[in-house]
């Protein structure tokens, strides 16, 4: 996927990716630096930093949907950036499904992540079609 010189010869998404898939929290957090920022531009209340926060996020995933799967679409390497197209998979703990797809663009420091954009969002397999969405983007009472 990549030419870029990485520990074990891949990108940091690709190793990520497979920790993710063994549930494997410290090879999760291996993936990043101590200082890590994460935003979220469409949601911008979940910002935050630090390596820690990234530790309880992803143990209460790992431990609140046992069967958590992800999958990486596409990855395209750009000097000290990645970027990959990303879908998330499992069962909630109260039964209902978990599907999650975005995309997460990343900045790479020392072989590890040290910021993400994170453009994530649960698929949403009913709602609102094009020409609706459309009508509420524009505020008009037609399209």
């Amino acid at each position: 996927m990549s030419d870029i010189a990485q520990p074990g010869g891949k990108a940091v998404t690709e190793r990520l990716l497979e920790a993710m898939n063994a549930h494997d929290l410290e090879g999760h957090l291996a993936c990043f630096n101590e200082d890590y920022r994460s935003d979220q531009p469409a949601h911008p209340a979940r910002t935050f930093s630090g390596r820690k926060q990234v530790r309880e996020n992803w143990s209460k995933v790992y431990e609140s949907i046992p069967d958590f799967r992800a999958e990486l679409l596409r990855l395209a390497v750009v000097g000290e950036e990645e970027w990959g197209e990303w879908i998330w998979r499992g069962t909630k703990e109260d039964g209902t499904p978990l599907e999650e797809r975005g995309v997460i663009i990343v900045g790479i420091r020392n072989g590890k992540i040290a910021w993400g954009r994170l453009y994530v969002e649960e698929t949403e397999r009913e709602g609102a079609d094009i020409t609706e969405t459309v009508r509420r983007m524009t505020g008009r009472d037609e399209v």
